[in-house]
């Protein structure tokens, strides 16, 4: 079984483009299943309910988010009632949302947590500990995948290895820039770094690279423009035993 994963998607015109082109991308790899992070879908910052349909339209089956879920309040009733897309799990209880998703596709469940890091970010609970908790909840999931949106590559590659021969793939996004270290770790999960992102390839970040170089130059505040131009997509492909839960490989794409 084959499994797309999608880096951070930045702005509309990385949904436009992955509009654009997961259908044909799918059918080439054969793909059974796709997962994005969408946490900065929507056209300024974070995301909505129509960047997250629309994003559901073109094809993905279950949306990851990270430490801009919130920034949109129109996204929270959606985060309620949608069982397709989450928000970290530890994140407080009462907050808008669910930490886990699962789907049935009939031979197989496939679970997906989404975890938030502790450096630099607005995580309130130990991830490696509430994700112990979350894996009782996707326990009749044969695949679990886990989204660890973190700034640290220390702390993502130490969640690789805790989790290690515990679920299928742990993958790392929020830093927007694809790492060259996927593996299987020894025990059998896909790991790699972070995935990257989907959006302009000439900017930072999927944002204007002038008002980035400026800020950092003169240090002043300034508000953000998504960039335009040529898009790129970063993502993974995970092949998966269906018999162990166990990832048999896992291919970078950078396109």
């Amino acid at each position: 079984m084959k499994i797309l994963i999608l880096g951070d998607i930045v702005s509309n015109i990385g949904c436009e483009h992955i509009r654009a082109k997961l259908p044909e991308l799918k059918r080439k790899e054969n793909i059974d299943f796709c997962i994005a992070n969408g946490e900065n879908s929507a056209a300024g910052n974070g995301i909505t309910p129509y960047s997250a349909q629309y994003l559901f339209d073109s094809g993905v089956d279950v949306i990851t988010t990270g430490n801009h879920v919130y920034r949109r309040k129109e996204i929270y009733d959606f985060l309620d009632e949608r069982l397709d897309i989450v928000r970290p799990a530890n994140y407080y209880e009462y907050n808008p949302g669910r930490g886990f998703a699962k789907a049935d596709l009939g031979r197989v469940k496939i679970g997906v947590i989404n975890l938030a890091g502790t450096f630099s970010m607005d995580a309130v609970d130990n991830p490696f500990r509430v994700c112990e908790k979350v894996l009782d909840e996707i326990k009749d999931c044969k695949i679990k995948i886990i989204d660890f949106h973190a700034e640290a590559t220390s702390e993502k590659r130490a969640m690789g290895f805790f989790l290690d021969g515990k679920v299928t793939c742990v993958f790392g996004t929020h830093t927007h820039v694809q790492t060259a270290d996927e593996q299987i770790l020894p025990h059998g999960t896909a790991y790699i770094t972070d995935v990257g992102m989907c959006g302009v390839k000439d900017s930072v970040l999927g944002v204007e690279k002038e008002i980035i170089v400026k800020k950092y130059y003169d240090s002043m505040p300034a508000f953000f423009n998504a960039a335009s131009g040529e898009c790129m997509i970063n993502a993974i492909i995970v092949d998966v035993d269906l018999s162990s839960g166990k990832a048999n490989e896992i291919k970078r794409l950078n396109f």
